[in-house]
């Protein structure tokens, strides 16, 4: 048996699936030189002691007295010259057996390959380089799970494993039934929300990149097309800093949601636990909108999926709130029990969006109305997961920290009522996040907090057979835009065509801009602000291709 100890803390806060064909087939690696290595560990330790001079300044503007308990008062203190007297003691009584040179450990100076314990990290870039390797490189395998397939999804997973912080970045394959870790990221900060985006501002091309949000106020993007950077690409915000008289930008405290527009792909949405949305341009780095009308944290977000102004909002004061974004004092509220823990849009029938709660609900509401359509009590711990299915109309999944997958069709016989269809344990503890393959109609991942087995992807096809009795035989449809240049075609019309007939064109549901636009939302006399802010490596083990994930 392993003498290490396991993880007191193990778990996964966050996942976000990645479209393919995406991502390079063969991803960038750095190989960083010992003196970029140490330039990078110096900017870090210096930003780290500003961090401690402003808490010191402000503990000693508390009357806090960070030095020696006043109420120890008989004890001796030893003078400058009796301290070096018995360093050096010490010194001649461990040389005869310092063999390893233990007294000199905690000094970088005299040891210039420590770079603060970072260097350690360093990889060579071959292990025939190496002298510790003694073992003969056997690097077929290897070399084809560092290739990504057209055909491979990518899902990134955000990982606390105890004082650790890890961006995961699994390799799924349907066809293959492979699952596995890619690369993985250090991360400077517990992570709680991730969001993809194909947009860089400093490249001409579309990237592939993953949007952090965690328990700091600042939003990190890192390149999922590059293995072993300890950078992410670009920041969004910044702390303040007295010293340099840099005054703070952006969020003040931790961002629970991350939403990237696709209409306009220079914007990102971001939730905060400081009661505000900001909407940033990416273009500048900048947050240009500060939406500042809730009363409590927001704990959700998400732009509707055809018209790029309209943004989906959920926060703890039970509200669920639709703003016009070309007006930031423009929504429509809408009052539920309990905090709202999840939003999302129904894509194929675009004037209805679905909301979780903490005390089990799940409300479905047409934007046009006051009241929601139905309500349902979906489970007795708070909805955590809440996804549709990409491809098959009406399949919602919800997961809840009880540790129950439920799956259910919003359009079942009545349409004032949705049907249960199946219940599962998921068998990863309590579930923290849910997420549905935006290629693949059937295919879910879901994260929990179950330290030996905290992470899975469920095919519900195959492996539930009530999921396989209920929608077997639907149509599995793509959202498509009508190019009738006139008038809004029905629904039927819009979405009747097969995925399987279309899985190379790239098309959207039209939505009516003209009927959307004729949606009012009414300035709501009681939440309303006119405010608005203006601005110009894991221990998990790679599993490689060909081994099953489990079923």
């Amino acid at each position: 048996m392993s003498d290490v100890p396991a993880a007191s803390i193990n778990f996964v806060p966050c996942v976000k699936w990645v479209r393919k064909g995406v991502a390079k087939s063969n991803p960038e690696k750095v190989q960083l030189t010992e003196q970029e290595l140490e330039e990078i560990i110096k900017q870090n330790k210096s930003e780290l002691d500003e961090v401690v001079d402003e808490e010191e300044l402000e503990a000693i503007k508390k009357g806090i007295n960070r030095s020696t308990e006043d109420d120890i008062e008989d004890e001796e203190v030893e003078t400058e010259e009796e301290s070096e007297v018995n360093l050096k003691s010490k010194q001649k009584n461990v040389e005869v057996d310092d063999e390893f040179n233990f007294a000199q450990y905690d000094d970088e100076s005299g040891n210039p390959d420590a770079l603060m314990g970072l260097g350690n990290l360093a990889v060579f870039a071959s292990t025939s380089k190496d002298p510790y390797v003694t073992v003969p490189d056997d690097s077929d395998s290897e070399n084809e799970d560092d290739v990504i397939s057209p055909n491979d999804n990518l899902i990134v997973v955000g990982h606390v494993e105890d004082d650790a912080s890890i961006l995961e970045v699994y390799v799924y394959n349907e066809e293959e039934g492979s699952l596995y870790v890619h690369h993985d990221l250090l991360l400077p900060a517990f992570p709680l929300c991730l969001e993809w985006l194909n947009y860089d501002p400093a490249e001409k091309t579309p990237g592939n990149l993953c949007a952090v949000g965690s328990m700091s106020p600042i939003i990190e993007v890192w390149d999922l097309d590059v293995v072993n950077c300890l950078e992410p690409v670009f920041k969004l915000g910044n702390k303040p800093k007295k010293k340099a008289g840099i005054k703070r930008h952006g969020h003040r405290d931790a961002v629970l949601d991350l939403c990237w527009n696709a209409n306009f792909p220079h914007i990102l949405a971001s939730g905060s636990v400081d009661q505000t949305v900001l909407l940033w341009d990416l273009d500048t780095c900048k947050a240009s909108t500060k939406l500042s009308v809730f009363s409590d944290k927001v704990q959700t977000v998400e732009w509707h999926p055809f018209e790029g102004q309209t943004l989906l909002t959920g926060s703890c004061d039970s509200l669920a709130r639709v703003f016009d974004c070309r007006a930031a004092d423009t929504f429509k509220a809408w009052q539920v029990e309990g905090e709202i823990e999840r939003v999302v849009w129904n894509h194929f029938d675009p004037f209805f969006f679905l909301v979780s709660t903490s005390i089990g609900g799940v409300h479905y509401i047409d934007c046009r109305s006051d009241k929601p359509v139905w309500q349902l009590s979906a489970h007795t711990k708070e909805v955590t997961g809440l996804a549709l299915s990409s491809c098959c109309p009406g399949l919602l999944i919800t997961s809840s920290n009880e540790g129950e997958l439920k799956t259910w069709d919003i359009m079942g016989e009545g349409s004032n009522s949705p049907v249960f269809i199946s219940e599962k344990n998921m068998g990863i503890g309590a579930v923290q996040c849910l997420g549905a393959c935006p290629d693949l109609p059937f295919i879910i991942c879901a994260g929990g907090d179950k330290k030996s087995n905290n992470f899975e992807v469920w095919d519900l096809y195959h492996q539930d057979a009530a999921v396989n009795r209920r929608f077997g035989t639907r149509k599995l449809l793509r959202p498509v835009k009508c190019e009738a240049s006139g008038e809004q075609e029905s629904n039927a019309v819009q979405s009747e065509v097969p995925v399987e007939e279309e899985e190379e064109e790239e098309e959207f549901m039209d939505t009516a801009s003209a009927a959307m636009q004729s949606l009012s939302l009414e300035h709501n006399s009681i939440h309303k602000s006119t405010k608005s802010f203006q601005s110009g490596s894991s221990k998990k083990k790679k599993k490689h291709r060909g081994k099953k994930f489990r079923k």
